[in-house]
Parts: structure tokens; C-alpha cells; sequence
């Protein structure tokens, strides 16, 4: 996911969220602070890289995956602490701001996470 091109970067972030949307997928991606702290740092390469090289379509994925994992209480937890500043400031204002799905999946995530939204766009 860190590398190649945006193509397969959004492929494996699919693939991510996918196993994340089950719920089997999601309980053994947070049954251990290794195996959450090491989705959680990919992601966050994730974000960083797409604040330089923004890509709508890479940033949804993501922020679906954040979501899916604000949806269990350890990893929500987690995420106060670790969710990249990129996605509580209005880094990504410019690309979220004609894609209201994503723009609202973020703001569930920071809310889910006990963080006040910013208006994004």
C-alpha cells in the first residue's frame, strides 16, 4: 500500500476496507495493539503521501477504512490518539469539497472519535 502506483495503492486500500467491512476481518485487525498499530501506521503513510499528491478516489478508501475502524471501541481509543492531523485540519478541503459521501464519512470518523468536525470545502 505504501508503494507503486496510485492505481494499486487504491486497489489494496479497497481490498483493506473490504476486509474491515466484515466484521470477523475487523475483530482480528483490532484483537491486537500489533496488528492495529501497523494498519494504523500504513494509513497515516497513506494520508501523508496523499496531502502531497492528493487523489480523490485513494482519500475515500481511507477514510473508509478510519471509519470502519472508529466503529470498534479499542480502535476508536487508539484513533484519538493517532489519527493523522491531516484529517482534523482542512488539508483536504480543496478535494473533498465537490464529494460530500467522503466529506461526511470524515466528519463521522472525528465525531465517532470524540473530535469537534471542521466544515471541509
Amino acid at each position: 500500500m505504501e508503494s507503486g502506483s496510485e492505481l494499486s495503492k487504491t486497489v489494496a486500500t479497497f481490498i483493506l476496507q473490504k476486509i474491515l467491512l466484515d466484521d470477523t476481518g475487523l475483530s482480528y485487525i483490532c484483537q491486537t495493539f500489533e496488528r492495529f498499530s501497523h494498519v494504523a501506521m500504513i494509513l497515516e503513510k497513506m494520508v501523508v503521501s496523499l496531502a502531497k499528491e492528493p487523489s480523490t478516489r485513494l482519500l475515500k478508501h481511507v477514510v473508509r477504512c478510519y471509519l470502519r475502524l472508529s466503529d470498534n471501541p479499542r480502535a476508536r481509543e487508539a484513533l484519538r490518539q493517532c489519527l493523522p492531523d491531516q484529517l482534523k485540519d482542512n488539508t483536504f478541503s480543496v478535494i473533498l469539497k465537490d464529494d460530500s459521501a467522503t466529506k461526511k464519512w470524515l466528519s463521522q470518523v472525528l465525531q465517532n472519535i470524540g473530535i469537534e468536525p471542521t466544515t471541509f470545502g
